[in-house]
């Protein structure tokens, strides 16, 4: 019998403060890099796609320090998001979907999409597949999270699907179950925060993060009152305001950094400012918590903690305080991205799933039988 191929991966994972890359052989991990930049450092960029030359250069020049040649990779897969909405899953990525990441047609400049659009330069340029798995961008929201007050505004799933379905899948699996079995909260808490209740293996409600809704985080502004925020923009612009939802906000507009260690440093000193803000963010985590229980009608076997930030134990036990009454809560510091990325397209390459193609039509098109 042949031996069967080893696929060589690389997995590229860019964040609103880093850019994550990992070169997978097979389903082993032969190295992890991430790589942190400051808010101001991106904010060079006047727009997100502008980023993709200077993200482009740190993976060749991580690549070079591993002695690996580009050329040897067999597929990339990078993280997505910006596009028209799109089922879960792995997909591939192709010249639609490219195009529809750049032009972010979904309405959502999250920085993930740059990891489609760099897996798309680097297939381009060495002629091998790319795919991507559970963008920012998968809706599977029920009919109640898309409705709003003004008549043709919807709210559309904007947030940490890869992370946020990897982890539940892997508590599922410590409970003997799967993730169709259980209903999750699941807080992805990072330089960006978002918290979605997950109702049986679907994620039917969450917050928008990247658009200005939720807690404020290291870079993002949260949720702000509309008046205010019009009255802000009177005196600012529009402009600025979509900065801030994404990259501008929070802690950078507060502190004029990102860097959640030195905020956190300055608040265990004793700096009334940071232990305020520090705080403040811990406290309105805990709201969205609150409200994600409500929409799963109490009904919750866990509230699962992820992300970059679960590094700092006060966050934990601020919302063990305040939601502990809730459901068990387990804690999966940084992410299990990499590993996601890299076993979805494996299964892809060895035939025992198959990959979807993006139609550039979204998932959700109307209520059935209602008209507005």
């Amino acid at each position: 019998m042949a031996e069967e191929k080893t696929w060589r991966l690389l997995i590229i994972n860019p964040g609103s403060t880093s850019t994550k890359v990992s070169l997978f052989d097979g389903e082993k991990c032969r190295f992890e890099h991430s790589l942190f930049h400051d808010a101001p450092e991106l904010l060079k960029y006047p727009h997100v796609n502008d980023q993709v030359p200077f993200r482009y250069g740190v993976i060749l020049d991580m690549l070079a320090e591993e002695h690996i040649p580009p050329e040897s990779i067999d597929v990339f897969v990078g993280r997505g998001g910006s596009a028209q909405t799109q089922p879960g899953g792995v997909t591939v990525i192709d010249a639609r979907l490219y195009e529809d990441t750049v032009a972010a047609v979904g309405g959502s400049e999250h920085p993930a999409k740059l990891g489609v659009m760099l897996a798309w330069k680097f297939a381009q340029a060495y002629q091998k597949p790319a795919y991507t798995l559970d963008p920012t961008n998968v809706d599977e929201y029920c009919d109640y999270a898309r409705l709003t007050g003004i008549r043709g505004l919807y709210r559309v799933s904007h947030s940490h699907v890869l992370n946020q379905k990897a982890v539940a899948a892997a508590h599922a699996r410590t409970l003997g179950g799967a993730y169709a079995d259980y209903n999750f909260i699941v807080g992805h808490i990072d330089g960006g925060i978002t918290v979605s209740a997950h109702d049986h293996g679907r994620m039917v409600d969450g917050n928008m993060g990247a658009d200005g809704e939720g807690a404020f985080t290291p870079t993002r502004i949260g949720s702000v009152p509309v008046l205010q925020l019009l009255d802000y923009i009177e005196a600012h612009s529009v402009a600025e305001v979509r900065l801030m939802c994404s990259r501008a906000g929070g802690f950078v507009s507060l502190f004029g950094t990102a860097d959640s260690d030195v905020i956190h440093s300055m608040a265990e000193a004793g700096d009334a400012k940071a232990r305020l803000v520090w705080d403040t963010m811990i406290y309105q985590i805990c709201k969205m918590i609150g409200a994600m229980s409500a929409v799963l009608e109490g009904k919750v076997d866990a509230i699962l903690l992820t992300g970059g930030l679960m590094r700092f134990d006060d966050i934990r036990e601020g919302i063990e305080r305040r939601c502990g009454w809730i459901a068990p809560i387990s804690v999966y510091p940084g992410e299990m991205e990499q590993e996601a990325l890299a076993l979805g397209a494996l299964a892809v390459l060895q035939g025992r799933v198959k990959a979807l193609t993006y139609t550039g039509k979204p998932v959700w098109d109307g209520f059935p039988g209602v008209e507005f």
